[in-house]
């Protein structure tokens, strides 16, 4: 009687945790973790961000992210030492700083470390151009004239004339022409 017990306890150990997770519909595609508001499948492994740009996350099939293991930290005793007994150093001749004429300049603290953002107002212009010429950001299509913030400095592009850059069908930043004829 006690074996015919153990398994059926054994049976229901093993059925219980398949009935709890949860599981994609038979109609959701193979290796679908969520279910979206907008109708859409996502096959993601993990639940945050899932369905962003699909109006948020419905339904989530997939299973919890355990926790990350770490090893535990294994610190060394400290060790203690006495510094070798030596002969006293011979005193220093000091002298007093010079007298300041002007006050040390103040400085603002700056933000610890935090880097510099790149921007066009930050980047090198790209070597070429000159007068009579534009840059044209082949990317999007729009040409910038000498001394605006993006004149040589997007990641695409090329000096031409401006009239070569319209004949590519390109038009002005801020629809204003750089010539004025």
């Amino acid at each position: 009687m006690k074996k015919v017990a153990s398994l059926i306890a054994l049976f229901v150990a093993l059925l219980i945790p398949q009935l709890c997770l949860a599981q994609a519909p038979a109609g959701a595609p193979a290796g679908t973790t969520g279910l979206c508001n907008d109708g859409s499948y996502f096959k993601g492994s993990v639940k945050i961000g899932a369905c962003t740009g699909h109006k948020g996350l419905k339904t989530w099939w997939g299973a919890p992210k355990a926790p990350a293991k770490t090893a535990p930290v294994k610190t060394a005793p400290a060790k203690t030492t006495t510094p070798p007994k030596s002969a006293p150093a011979p005193a220093a001749k000091t002298t007093p700083p010079p007298a300041a004429s002007t006050p040390p300049p103040t400085t603002k603290p700056s933000s610890p470390a935090t880097p510099a953002k790149t921007s066009p107002s930050n980047t090198a212009a790209a070597p070429g151009g000159g007068p009579g010429l534009v840059w044209l950001n082949t990317a999007s299509n729009v040409y910038h004239c000498p001394g605006s913030t993006y004149y040589g400095k997007t990641k695409a592009g090329a000096y031409m004339t401006e009239p070569e850059a319209k004949a590519k069908g390109a038009h002005p930043n801020g629809g204003k022409a750089c010539s004025t004829k």
